[in-house]
């Protein structure tokens, strides 16, 4: 599988080297290289202790704890724990996602480096260094985005990339059968549901249900992008497919929380949908993230939609789990 490049990054402000990632992650990982330690979304940062409590680190901190978008409660980007260089060690090395802060003088400005597989696999180390640390502090507040998007887009890649072993193949065949489509989703959404022009794959969890759904419908302009318009179709295909425990019960999206955004992936222009729903009727109620994409084969849309319910749990990392999902769909016609 091809890396997701479902985000832009400012190449001008990072410099990638050593190389990684990519389909054959796991037939490249060198028998004598460690697996990283830590799990998916948690950060370490490497900085001298003056440097973690002055601006410096009170700026990666800022950047680190913003609030996912479009989840019930708010939750940070990543869980964060700090290491000084002292400790920075063959231990702590490992750990999955690394930002490395240090003052550097022989640099003339701030500079952010990345590295991969430096000393564990999977793993992304990036280091911010220059010669102030008021400069650079300023610099982590300007990057702050991109510094969540790279990490992010890191995160979903290692998730896609292990589906491609690990994946539910009947969905994947039923998926085929019916759209034409080629898509991973994680094995142990093991419940099937099939209905017209849609199908949908639940863990039937009794506390936390993760779900993952396609549909389609005729493309008949590009009016069918629009907010309105997405919404009533959403809310037709939920209503007639994902009735509630009770009659009157089904689901609905929640109109003032849904934002919408252009991306691509390998080339391909996809709708993001990201919002909150909830149960007709009944106190049922989560984050989605969908992709709506042109299938110019067959003149219609294509969605792929993940959606959670999981009262009083954390839910960013469920949801970008599937969410990562989304994005090993294949339209018919596509390599």
């Amino acid at each position: 599988m091809r890396r997701l490049f479902y985000i832009i990054l400012l190449t001008c402000l990072v410099a990638t080297a050593c190389g990684g990632g990519g389909a054959s992650r796991r037939h490249r990982r060198s028998l004598l290289t460690p697996r990283a330690g830590g799990n998916p979304y948690e950060m370490m940062v490497v900085a001298d202790d003056d440097i973690w409590d002055d601006s410096l680190g009170w700026a990666i901190q800022r950047v680190l704890d913003t609030p996912v978008p479009m989840l019930p409660q708010e939750e940070p980007s990543f869980h964060v724990s700090h290491v000084d260089f002292d400790h920075y060690n063959r231990i702590t090395n490992l750990f999955r996602n690394i930002i490395i802060l240090k003052r550097n003088t022989n640099f003339t400005k701030p500079r952010m480096t990345v590295e991969r597989n430096v000393h564990s696999d999977p793993q992304l180390i990036m280091t911010i260094q220059g010669p102030d640390l008021d400069q650079l502090a300023e610099y982590v507040k300007a990057s702050g985005r991109l510094i969540i998007q790279y990490f992010t887009a890191e995160e979903m890649n290692r998730y896609a990339t292990d589906l491609e072993y690990g994946y539910n193949k009947r969905f994947y065949e039923k998926c085929k059968e019916m759209f034409g489509c080629e898509i991973h989703i994680p094995a142990d959404l093991l419940r099937l549901k099939v209905g017209e022009d849609f199908i949908w794959a639940s863990n039937d969890g009794l506390t936390t249900i993760q779900n993952i759904c396609i549909y389609s419908y005729p493309y008949v302009s590009e009016k069918v992008f629009s907010r309105h318009a997405y919404i009533a179709l959403r809310d037709t295909f939920m209503k007639r497919n994902i009735p509630g425990e009770r009659p009157g019960q089904w689901m609905q999206t929640n109109k003032e929380f849904v934002q919408l955004k252009d991306i691509s992936s390998r080339g391909e222009y996809i709708q993001e949908a990201r919002g909150l729903w909830n149960m007709h009727n009944d106190h049922m109620g989560g984050p989605f993230v969908a992709h709506s994409m042109v299938d110019t084969v067959n003149g219609r849309i294509v969605v792929a939609e993940a959606f959670v319910y999981a009262p009083s749990k954390m839910k960013r990392t469920m949801i970008r789990r599937l969410e990562a999902a989304l994005f090993t769909l294949r339209l018919p016609g596509r390599e």
